[in-house]
């Protein structure tokens, strides 16, 4: 391969000319990479390489041709010579020492043995001639040449030699050519790919932000068009919940939207710029609010008629079924005024006729109660021998169980217990032995109380459109009734009773009941309270007044029958014995009970005026019996130990009316001993 270039590029009179040679140096020879496969410029014959006007001036001093030969033809192709270069043709001049001066535009002279100044330092001719130098300079050249052409021939020969490695290389390079232009296909398949991937990219990119253009703006539009629709709104869930849904705590809670909801869209439909929404809104809302008042209203009702079962405890009802859903009647009262006012009635009259039957009951389990009978000589000045009558109430046996009618004893623990509850039927109505008045009293005035708290505590709270004045009205209209019946226990149990001490316990038991009302801030029970004093207190002043009477008739028989029947021993022993008369043993007793019963008594009661006059009765009457002994120390004597008892038997009484009755007696002792 490399003869066919070397003989397609020159001749062999080229290859033996030596002025050629020097111009193709080995510095022009691309090596390849076995060593001397030429460069591509290497292509270039040498016939050109002498045409070349801007070749070095080295290259024309090696050749030896004469000046005229090297002067450049100017062609069509060549390039412009550059200025600041001097004319080669004059510095050959220069060399050869051609000295004559000339015109600027002939060559310039310059002497012969001087050398140019641009050679100076360039050339070094080491004491040659410039023929001797160029001889030098054409051996070197030919003998480069020489080298040049081995080592052509060495490298053709290597060539020929790994020829069929090179094949294999040109084959590898061929099939790597084959691969790459493989990878370039599916590179510039990539490119397109990638291209479509970009384009669809940049849609989505412009899709997303018109996406999130628009959800800002509905978030906008929510924000300002959200509160007015949830204010007129109504869910679907909440209108199948009034509408289907049983009655409980979620339904309720719908109700309560639905309340909401109504408030809301009338005020918008009364307001001038008001929402055209609203009128699409209000017939469906009218719908719904006139089913829940038809559903309250049914579920009231059975709530009412279950109370009238038989049996039925009111208050679990009232509690259960009632107050947990009085939202029910709040709503009612607003939504439907007439029928709430209806419903309310109902439930007053139900309740009416519901305690009435109820107290009705008890108060005929409490006349089963065995009472102490109440006999007229059961009076301080009375005769205790004679006949006692049958019990006061109804189903009392006569000649029951002997009591001290004078005496308070242990009575006085039913003030003092602490216990709050009221005896039940069944206890009543099993219980065989006798008791005081105070008993059924006390029970049904238990009763009564806990039962008008427990009505108007439900009142209060269920019927909370209604003013504190209308409920009371309407708790008293229930009650009244009822009321009416402790009246009436009341007066039976103290008509005929000449039991001074339990009418005071009864006043006693009415005062605590009304300090329980008040304490429960429950205001409706005052008229009841108040009647009921009205009955007790007329009644004590009415037995004090018998007490008062029987010792005022005592003193005035002044026979010798009336005092055998007030002397001890039944005989008229007077004159012999100073012992304390048995009418200061009762005096006593019963001075002892109403003191104790009267310890926190107020300046405004009745009890002080009355325990006065029977006092002044009884000293009177002392003062009589003692004028019957003969002797006066003797009749000193036994005014001593009479009122000696007395103190006694009232030591430990408390309270300023105690104090004042104690200071009483105290003086009359104190006068008996000046006496003596």
């Amino acid at each position: 391969m490399w003869r066919d270039r070397i003989s397609g590029q020159s001749t062999p009179s080229s290859m033996n000319r030596a002025p050629s040679l020097p111009r193709r140096s080995s510095s022009q020879l691309a090596q390849g990479p076995y060593g001397g496969r030429p460069r591509a410029s290497s292509r270039v014959s040498s016939t050109s390489l002498l045409v070349t006007p801007n070749e070095s001036t080295a290259s024309l001093g090696a050749t030896g041709q004469a000046p005229n030969a090297m002067r450049p033809r100017q062609t069509s192709g060549q390039r412009p010579r550059p200025t600041n270069v001097p004319e080669p043709t004059e510095v050959l001049h220069e060399i050869i020492g051609d000295r004559q001066s000339r015109h600027p535009d002939a060559p310039v002279s310059i002497p012969q043995n001087a050398k140019p100044p641009q050679l100076i330092d360039a050339i070094e001719f080491h004491g040659l001639s410039l023929e001797a130098f160029v001889a030098r300079a054409d051996r070197s050249q030919r003998s480069r040449n020489s080298k040049y052409s081995q080592v052509s021939v060495q490298t053709v020969e290597q060539f020929e030699q790994e020829q069929g490695r090179f094949q294999d290389l040109h084959t590898a390079i061929t099939g790597c050519d084959d691969v790459s232009k493989s990878v370039e296909q599916y590179l510039n398949d990539f490119q397109a790919e990638l291209g479509a991937v970009s384009a669809e990219i940049e849609t989505l990119q412009r899709r997303s932000t018109q996406l999130n253009a628009m959800l800002e703006n509905r978030r906008n539009v929510e924000r300002l068009l959200g509160p007015a629709l949830e204010e007129i709104s109504i869910s679907p869930k909440t209108v199948r919940t009034i509408v289907e849904g049983p009655i409980d705590e979620q339904w309720v809670r719908a109700l309560n939207e639905i309340d909401a909801r109504t408030s809301s869209i009338e005020a918008k439909a009364s307001s001038s710029n008001g929402l055209k929404a609203v009128e699409d809104v209000r017939p469906l809302l009218v719908d719904v609010k006139n089913k829940a008042i038809e559903r309250i209203r049914d579920y009231l009702v059975s709530q009412i008629r279950a109370m009238r079962s038989p049996n039925i405890n009111s208050q679990i009802i009232q509690q259960q079924r009632l107050v947990k859903f009085k939202d029910l009647y709040t709503y009612l009262s607003k939504a439907h005024s007439t029928l709430a006012g209806e419903i309310a009635q109902a439930y007053i009259n139900t309740m009416r006729w519901y305690y009435t039957s109820n107290f009705t009951r008890y108060l005929q389990a409490l006349e089963k109660i065995k009472v102490y009978p109440s006999d007229r000589n059961e009076v301080l000045g009375g005769d205790s021998s004679s006949h006692r009558s049958g019990n006061i109430l109804p189903g009392g046996r006569a000649g029951s169980a002997a009591h001290d009618p004078f005496s308070l004893g242990r009575r006085i623990d039913i003030l003092r217990n602490s216990n709050q509850q009221a005896l039940s039927s069944y206890l009543a109505e099993q219980d065989s032995s006798y008791h005081g008045i105070e008993v059924p009293f006390r029970n049904y005035n238990v009763a009564l109380v806990d039962n008008v708290s427990a009505e108007y505590s439900f009142l209060t709270e269920f019927f909370s459109p209604f003013s504190f004045h209308e409920i009371s009205r309407k708790v008293i209209e229930v009650f009244q009734p009822v009321f009416t019946l402790g009246q009436t226990l009341t007066k039976r149990l103290i008509e005929n009773t000449t039991d001074s001490l339990g009418v005071l316990i009864c006043v006693r038991l009415n005062q605590h009941s009304a300090f329980e009302l008040q304490r429960r801030k429950i205001p409706v029970a005052d008229s009841y309270i108040n009647g009921i004093n009205m009955h007790l207190w007329p009644r004590f002043q009415v037995i004090m007044d018998m007490h008062g009477e029987s010792l005022k008739k005592a003193g005035a028989n002044t026979g010798r029958s009336a005092v055998s029947a007030l002397s001890l021993a039944g005989g008229d022993d007077l004159k012999h014995s100073s012992a304390p008369h048995f009418l200061t043993q009762r005096f006593g007793q019963l001075l002892h009970g109403i003191l104790v019963l009267s310890s926190d008594a107020g300046d405004d009661e009745p009890v002080a005026n009355s325990l006065a006059r029977l006092r002044t009765e009884f000293d009177t009457l002392l003062t009589k019996l003692s004028r019957n002994g003969t002797d006066a120390k003797r009749r000193e004597r036994f005014l001593f130990n009479n009122y000696s008892l007395i103190m006694t038997i009232i030591s430990d009484t408390k309270g300023k009316l105690a104090a004042e009755q104690r200071q009483h007696f105290d003086e009359m002792l104190k006068n008996c001993s000046k006496r003596s």
